[in-house]
Parts: structure tokens; C-alpha cells; sequence
């Protein structure tokens, strides 16, 4: 496999695996936190992540693998996770390991070369993109919503810690 693709695999392989670690077990008030209304609780990142193996990632692969940058990329519905609400937070756990549990092995079928992952695309609002940029996003989203399932729960307890907010940059 190319150090490339076996590197962002790692990560993304993991993922389900850190999420359940983090949320598994807690109590709703933890799952369902917001740092503000209109925001995501760590039960909405989960169901955006879910929406995102169906809808974004692989498929926009396989579109630059079938034909290119000849086509655009469907833009992707940020908010079209709106079936996990809800929803028990262990099916959405399950859900999700399997799903890209799936989407990595596909991943690591396709045998990509350094060719593949120069490969262009196009996205609907940013334009040019190659394969390798593609991946390397989909390893990036998925830690800056680990990043932010952690800040909205350290969150919970700003008001809470007393003076100690000047000390732990999450609660900033």
C-alpha cells in the first residue's frame, strides 16, 4: 500500500474506535451537549460522520477515479445527519464502525498509486482538488470532530471549574 494511503488509514481506521472509548456509556446529558444552539453535540458529530461515509468520501473517490474533474463533486449536506437524533447512541457507534470499516477496506482494495493520488476532481465551491487532497481531508475532518465531540464536553463544566478556565485552553 502507498505510505500515503497505509498513514491516513491508520487514523481513519481508529476513529470509530476513539469515539466509542470517548462517548460509550455516558449519560445523555454529555451526548447531546452544545456549546451554543445551531451547534453540534458530540450525537450530532457522530451522525454527520455516519452521513459522510455514505455520502461524501468514497464517493467522491470513486468520482475522481471514474472520470475525473469531468464532473463535480454533490455537494455535500453538512446537516443531513438528522436521523441520528434520537437515535440510541450505541447503533449510531455500530453504524459507524461498520460503515467505515467498509470504506477503509475499500480503500485499501483500490491498491493507489502515487498516479491515482494526483488525480484530479473537482468540488462544487473550492474547484481543483486531487485524490491526496481528498484523503488527507477526510483524515483532518475526522480529528477536528474528535476535537470537537472533547471541546463541547470540557465545555459542559466552564462555568463550573471556577478560576481554573485560565489554565485549560479547551474551555477558552
Amino acid at each position: 500500500m502507498h505510505p500515503f494511503v497505509a498513514e491516513s488509514v491508520a487514523v481513519l481506521e481508529r476513529t470509530p474506535a476513539v469515539l466509542t472509548a470517548l462517548l460509550a456509556g455516558l449519560p445523555e446529558a454529555w451526548i447531546d451537549a452544545r456549546e451554543a444552539e445551531g451547534t453540534f453535540s458530540p450525537r450530532d458529530v457522530l451522525g454527520h460522520l455516519i452521513h459522510g461515509e455514505d455520502t461524501d468520501w468514497v464517493p467522491r473517490l470513486r468520482l475522481i477515479l471514474e472520470k475525473g474533474d469531468s464532473e463535480p463533486f454533490v455537494p455535500f449536506d453538512r446537516f443531513g445527519f438528522r436521523d441520528a437524533i434520537g437515535r440510541p447512541l450505541a447503533d449510531l457507534l455500530a453504524e459507524f464502525a461498520r460503515k467505515r470499516g467498509d470504506n477503509v477496506a475499500f480503500v485499501r482494495g483500490l491498491g493507489l498509486s502515487e498516479a491515482d493520488l494526483a488525480l484530479p476532481g473537482r468540488h462544487p465551491s473550492l474547484g481543483a482538488v486531487t485524490l491526496r487532497q481528498l484523503v488527507a481531508t477526510w483524515v483532518a475532518h475526522d480529528l477536528n470532530h474528535i476535537g470537537q465531540a472533547v471541546r463541547v464536553m470540557a465545555r459542559r463544566h466552564v462555568e463550573t471549574v471556577g478560576p481554573w478556565p485560565a489554565y485549560l485552553k479547551i474551555l477558552g
